[in-house]
């Protein structure tokens, strides 16, 4: 029978377990956790002291933190000057690189 050297056979006991290598009943999860349980009936039992709540502040006026996207952008509608084929066009996504690159 033949083995693996000593030290592939270390750096093969540190890999991840995956649901090859595990039993036929293995599910590794995605690490959520769980909300409820199954019942014996085949449904499924929500436990509330379990499901996930998100605590907010009361008055968002006064809320300092800023969200991710800044509220200020602007939603610029295609303009594509005059090219039929709109975005998809070769010479319209040379010409707008050029013009934001400095290049005339």
């Amino acid at each position: 029978m033949f083995k693996p050297t000593p030290s592939l056979q270390r750096s093969v006991r540190r890999l991840a377990l995956t649901t090859k290598q595990g039993p036929k009943d293995y599910y590794k999860g995605t690490r959520t956790g769980s909300m409820g349980r199954h019942t014996k009936y085949g449904t499924y039992k929500i436990e509330w002291n379990k499901v996930r709540t998100y605590v907010y502040p009361e008055n968002m006026a006064e809320f300092k933190l800023t969200p991710f996207v800044a509220t200020r952008v602007e939603i610029v509608k295609g303009n594509f000057e005059g090219h039929p084929e709109g975005p998809l066009s070769g010479e319209f996504y040379l010409s707008k690189w050029k013009s934001q690159n400095g290049e005339n």
